[in-house]
């Protein structure tokens, strides 16, 4: 497979192109990549992250389901802290803050799909279809992120429970 590097991401800003990562990787696979298919070099600059959001290109970030875990606070916690399986940081630069995280699973994705008129956030003549948590991910650790509780989804008004 071609390395692309890193000069690779502002030529895709040039090209105004629409960045969507696999975040779980690291987790799940990290460890196999370094050994078996690119190296530590290669695996330190996977899914970039860090470098996208530095050069202003929109960025998602999602699973790879039904290959890794659907669960969108453990996607965006594999963004935040890149740990492998063994606890092994890959690429440090990379990792985003906990903020960036949230912002790339809802605002982010719904820009790639170009619904963010109607899904997202939280706006007025928005769809008011959210998340309900049970403690601000914003206040705790960024390690605690995957641990945050999903109390249920508000869809079209109704509460779902988890």
């Amino acid at each position: 497979m071609p390395d692309a590097g890193p000069g690779a991401v502002p030529a895709h800003r040039q090209a105004g192109a629409l960045l969507q990562h696999v975040r779980q990787p690291y987790l799940l696979l990290g460890e196999a990549h370094i050994a078996e298919t690119m190296g530590l070099a290669r695996a330190q600059r996977m899914d970039a992250c860090g470098t996208v959001l530095r050069n202003n290109i929109p960025l998602a970030i999602h699973s790879d389901a039904p290959i890794t875990p659907l669960d969108p606070l453990f996607t965006a916690w594999c963004a935040v802290m890149r740990e492998t399986s063994s606890g092994r940081v890959l690429g440090a630069d990379e990792r985003i803050s906990v903020e960036q995280a949230l912002y790339a699973i809802t605002i982010g994705a719904a820009y790639t799909l170009k619904l963010d008129h109607l899904v997202g956030s939280v706006e007025v003549g928005k769809l008011a279809d959210f998340a309900v948590l049970g403690s601000d991910p914003l206040a705790a650790p960024p390690a605690a992120l995957k641990d945050t509780k999903v109390l249920g989804t508000m869809r079209g008004g109704v509460f779902f429970p988890a």
